[in-house]
């Protein structure tokens, strides 16, 4: 994919741009009209560039990524105003300030929301998205991508009042991404574009677009924070000014009264990457990973460079509480359960959806059956029919398993075979499958461990992990995929942030 040829525009391609219009009564009045908007949930569209197969290995070690915005919105919900009147060709922009140490930046994630006020149609609005090094005003303009529906999908939104949060993504696995120098400033910036309204005027400065059949930008509702650092690039029409200006050097008539509900998601290039450690996670399990992403998940980051060996993690939180001599189960803390000498279950589970001490049939790896308990079973290698099953409602046939021969060949044997042909057997449903394509069975080799972000367990978090938090991209319903990192029921940005953090 060639950015330049595809997607890249110049500015000099922009008309002038906007802000008032006349009265019929010849008065010139603001043509932007702010109309206070609420939404229960705000949903994201997703606009991704790039497929991830160019990726190669290498290259400087990343800082730790950042996510700005001045905006003070909750970006998935909560009260809004939408700056109606604003007309095509115009652009919302920010700024934001790097410390020179992090440049060159790489970017991975821009953010706006648009939204609808009483919309008595659907609407349809094309859109491109501009980044600069510098502000907008006075920087260089290095590239800009526009909706074609095709790769990148226009804005749809449906009659009545809504609103959306449209989720620029750049493939950090594609070989051609967008980096931002610093021009002296240490500033870069980003903007968003109406290329086409769903119901333009003939001309916007003496009658805005309508608010009943187009959607448009908006702001936050807690106040200005940042003026000189929010841009907007607007029509000449007479009274405010025309071409790029800060809020600060707005009149107070032109001025939006919040922050564009725009947020950047970037990550600077050339620094140490923060070193992993064991993360005590909320459920009792320790995993290695980086500090940013166990505090996300709501784990105890033990220490940089430290392993689970030797680490015992408790899980917070209340448990199912299962007492042996009476069959009965009461809802704990987990330390309290232990201490009244109870069994504990796990995290967040009920009384009345947890088996305190369950029993099954259990197929043994010679192909005879016994009833016990799933720990019992899995002990001895077996394969755990289900609870309260028994030995009559089952065929349990000698299990197959890889067969690692002392060369590394491998074949499906069961283990009775495989003592025989002294081959090593791998247990019970093993595969002699070769997914890092290395020439050995996986089963044959010594792998390091699967951890957080590599959901194909292949030893790297790079783009299929990426293409799979993709394709589970919005709300989840329980149990949600390991794509949901915070398990926070959704696959979104903070998601995104946190497999980021842990590439490579």
């Amino acid at each position: 994919m060639s950015f330049k040829s595809r997607f890249v525009q110049s500015l000099s391609c922009v008309v002038t741009p906007l802000l008032l219009m006349s009265s019929a009564m010849g008065q010139e009045t603001p043509r932007f009209e702010p109309l206070p908007v609420a939404f229960r949930d705000v949903p994201e569209l997703l606009a991704r560039i790039g497929d991830g197969s160019g990726w190669s290995e290498g290259g400087v070690a990343d800082c730790a990524q950042s996510i700005v915005t001045w905006s003070s919105a909750n970006f998935g919900g909560g009260p809004l105003i939408v700056q109606a009147g604003f007309a095509e060709t115009e652009i919302a922009a920010v700024s934001f300030t790097v410390p020179a140490d992090q440049f060159p930046v790489r970017i991975d994630l821009a953010e706006i929301i648009f939204a609808t006020s009483s919309a008595t149609v659907a609407t349809t609005t094309e859109w491109s998205v501009l980044f600069w090094e510098g502000t907008p005003a006075t920087g260089q303009l290095v590239a800009v991508f526009s909706s074609d529906d095709k790769i990148l999908p226009h804005i749809q939104l449906p009659p009545g009042t809504a609103g959306v949060n449209l989720n620029f993504l750049v493939d950090p696995g594609d070989p051609e991404q967008i980096i931002l120098q610093n021009n002296g400033s240490n500033r870069i910036s980003v903007g968003f574009r109406i290329d086409k309204h769903n119901n333009q005027t003939a001309n916007p400065c003496f009658t805005a677009p309508p608010s009943s059949s187009n959607a448009f930008p908006t702001t936050d509702t807690n106040g200005l924070g940042s003026s000189s650092n929010n841009w907007i690039y607007a029509l000449n029409c007479i009274i405010c000014p025309g071409g790029w200006s800060s809020f600060a050097q707005l009149p107070t008539i032109c001025r939006p009264s919040g922050d564009w509900n725009i947020r950047l998601s970037y990550t600077g290039l050339g620094c140490a990457p923060p070193t992993p450690g064991a993360c005590c996670l909320p459920n009792g399990t320790c995993n290695v990973m980086a500090q940013d992403s166990c505090a996300s998940l709501g784990g105890t980051f033990i220490g940089p460079g430290q392993t689970c060996v030797g680490v015992t993690c408790v899980p917070t939180g209340n448990v199912p509480c299962c007492f042996q001599s009476t069959g009965g189960c009461v809802v704990l803390s987990y330390s309290n359960c232990q201490l009244a000498g109870g069994v504990p279950g796990p995290v967040g589970v009920s009384c009345a959806s947890h088996v305190c001490f369950p029993t099954g049939a259990c197929c043994k790896l010679d192909g005879t059956c016994s009833v016990m308990s799933p720990t019992d079973c899995s002990a001895i290698g077996g394969l755990y029919q289900g609870n309260n099953t028994t030995c009559a409602q089952v065929n349990c046939p000698a299990l197959t398993g890889a067969a690692c021969f002392p060369n590394d060949f491998c074949l499906i044997l069961t283990e009775a075979d495989s003592i025989a042909v002294g081959a090593e057997w791998r247990g019970a449903g093993t595969t002699c499958a070769d997914l890092d394509q290395n020439g050995t069975a996986d089963q044959c080799e010594s792998a390091p461990p699967c951890r957080q972000g590599d959901f194909n367990c292949d030893g790297r978090v790079d783009g299929a992990d990426l293409g799979e938090l993709l394709g589970y991209w919005g709300p989840c319903v329980a149990p949600c995929p390991p794509a949901d990192m915070n398990q926070d029921g959704r696959v979104d940005g903070n998601d995104l942030g946190s497999l980021l953090g842990l590439w490579g």
